[in-house]
């Protein structure tokens, strides 16, 4: 099985464009023979990486109207929001898995979520994940994930889960998905660089599976001119605002591909799916090392609502 890291940006804060330059790499890649795609941490429409430059309180007004640009750029699934991807994927036969920016229309129209989808060959939307936990400022954009998505699920590839960023830093969502008879993991971040690649070993190892690590290379030029607060936000033209990183590590350890850094285009790796499950036979966090006599998790996979008036 041949995989598609993407280290393309999208054009920031601009969904149409962005949708369109994703459904062009879904195509890009089949055409190279790959049959899976991964994007990066809310590759649509952009990471909001204005929250980490402005300050709390005294930046609020300036984060208001990126907020409002942000918010009116986001995917609604209660609108086929992801109808596009879905049929570049069943008409490339392929695996896509991006990370998204979130609206959802059903409750108040207005919270923002940090989302990753797997979409299946076929074009079926076969799981949806929120992000459990926004980090530090991001809270200031998304509103808290829940159990709901936190799956592994059978795709034409193999069983594959997602968890978001530093996600990959909590033991127990991490352990949910070895549970779950993981063969290929995809970590969507917005991180990079030498710890986050120790993260990416480590789990290969702990949960004896492929791990796929990618965060959007995007440089500040990559901005466009229309976006508010640009100059003051990112007056650096030749600023690396993020090296992008992709990297895969094979099953208990060890770089198959990547990384790959400040440098735009896509990674390619050739992955053994079978490979994951054979790694296990030395140390199965979720098997044979598991000790359930000892240990039990309990997880809350019903999604959770708001109370609202009638």
């Amino acid at each position: 099985m041949k995989v598609s890291i993407v280290q393309k940006p999208p054009i920031y804060l601009d969904l149409e464009k962005s949708m369109v330059r994703a459904v062009e790499i879904v195509q890009e890649s089949a055409a190279m023979g790959c049959d899976m795609v991964v994007f990066p941490e809310v590759w649509l429409p952009g990471y909001p990486t204005f929250v980490w430059r402005l300050p709390p309180g005294a930046g609020m007004g300036k984060t208001d109207a990126l907020y409002a640009l942000s918010q009116a750029n986001s995917v609604d699934l209660g609108k086929n929001g992801l109808r596009p991807l879905q049929e570049a994927a069943q008409d490339c036969a392929v695996v896509v898995v991006i990370g998204y920016q979130e609206i959802d229309g059903s409750v108040s129209g207005s919270t923002l979520f940090n989302s990753c989808a797997i979409i299946d060959a076929d074009g079926r939307l076969v799981n949806n994940h929120r992000k459990l936990m926004p980090t530090n400022p991001e809270r200031m954009v998304w509103g808290f994930g829940d159990g709901a998505g936190l799956n592994v699920v059978d795709t034409a590839v193999g069983r594959v889960g997602a968890l978001i960023c530093w996600e990959n830093y909590m033991p127990l969502a991490r352990y949910a998905l070895y549970a779950q008879n993981i063969d290929i993991y995809v970590a969507p971040t917005w991180d990079s660089g030498d710890t986050w690649f120790a993260t990416m070993q480590h789990i290969s190892r702990e949960g004896g599976c492929w791990v796929i690590g990618c965060a959007t290379a995007l440089e500040a030029s990559d901005i466009p001119e229309n976006i508010p607060f640009r100059d003051e936000l990112f007056p650096n033209e030749d600023e690396w605002i993020n090296a992008g990183d992709a990297v895969v590590y094979k099953p208990f350890g060890g770089i198959m591909a990547g990384p790959m850094h400040q440098e735009k285009g896509l990674l390619t790796a050739e992955i053994d799916v079978a490979a994951a499950r054979a790694s296990r036979r030395k140390f199965d966090a979720s098997g044979h090392y598991a000790r359930p006599d000892v240990f039990s998790l309990t997880v809350k996979r019903k999604k959770q609502r708001p109370v609202l008036f009638e």
